[in-house]
């Protein structure tokens, strides 16, 4: 294995920062280059960057390293951020969602994404066994100490649903799988989609939040990185891949996800069931 110049990695980083946020653009897209060069893992993510700024094709995904390095970075400061500086009140408008849709109670509930628990607290009233999943070892660490989940896991969320087997060799299945501010760092819903439609039991159901753009932003693409390297869905395409694996959508509402220097992102909210 090649060892990573931290020190050069570091500053052509920073440096492609400094450009961008000057308007120079070619410098930045030169700078972050080499950064990606350097590790091609992509830590700082500057593959979405270059995305966002329509000087790079749009991955399919965000880089695990660089998810895994945003959310370390932040966790202690996680709901601060995420619910009192942006407004994300996403996993309460679903619990009041499913309650709207006459959805009781679920035995096992897999929280997909689990951050330090919010979407896992405000379903605790009607869940049965709850497992949650996160990328970041910190994230998961500050969810332990809330006591909501009965089992947690530091992992990608795809590659979860798709490996995952208990101690005993077994692989478990779900009522209900949750995946709240997840997609906007998936691009590429397929995968996703494909994998819970596997691990739900009969009858199951799928809950998401998504964020969109305009369709004139859009252009005709089914996912695209924002400007704030962020992923947008298009509503017909999240339709199309939830039809092609079997789930009827139940509910598909537009719901502002959070707020981004003040202005709403808007997004839907998706409950969808196996069939």
């Amino acid at each position: 294995m090649t060892e990573i110049d931290e020190d050069a990695l570091a500053e052509a980083y920073n440096k492609g920062l400094e450009l961008e946020k000057s308007g120079d653009v070619d410098g930045a897209v030169t700078a972050y280059r080499t950064a990606l060069e350097l590790d091609p893992s992509d830590p700082g993510g500057v593959s979405i960057r270059l995305a966002a700024m329509g000087r790079g094709e749009v991955p399919a995904t965000m880089p695990e390293a660089y998810v895994a390095t945003l959310f370390d970075q932040h966790a202690d400061v996680f709901d601060e951020i995420l619910v009192d500086q942006l407004g994300y009140c996403v996993p309460l408008l679903l619990r009041e969602k499913v309650r709207q849709l006459g959805l009781t109670t679920f035995n096992a509930f897999l929280d997909l994404g689990c951050g330090t628990g919010l979407t896992g607290l405000a379903f605790s009233d009607c869940t049965g066994h709850r497992t949650g999943v996160d990328l970041s070892e910190r994230i998961v660490e500050l969810a332990y100490d809330r006591e909501i989940y009965d089992d947690l896991y530091v992992g990608e969320a795809v590659a979860f649903l798709e490996e995952f087997e208990d101690e005993d060799g077994n692989v478990p299945s779900w009522d209900f799988i949750a995946a709240t501010d997840v997609f906007p760092y998936l691009g590429d819903i397929e995968p996703i989609v494909a994998a819970a439609a596997k691990r739900l039991n009969e009858k199951g159901y799928f809950a998401f939040s998504t964020e969109t753009l305009s369709d004139e932003q859009l252009d005709g693409l089914d996912f695209k990185v924002g400007k704030k390297q962020r992923f947008a869905q298009a509503g017909s395409y999240v339709d199309r891949v939830l039809g092609a694996h079997g789930f009827q959508v139940l509910a598909k509402d537009d719901i502002t996800v959070r707020l981004e220097d003040g202005e709403p992102v808007p997004g839907h909210m998706v409950v969808a069931q196996l069939v």
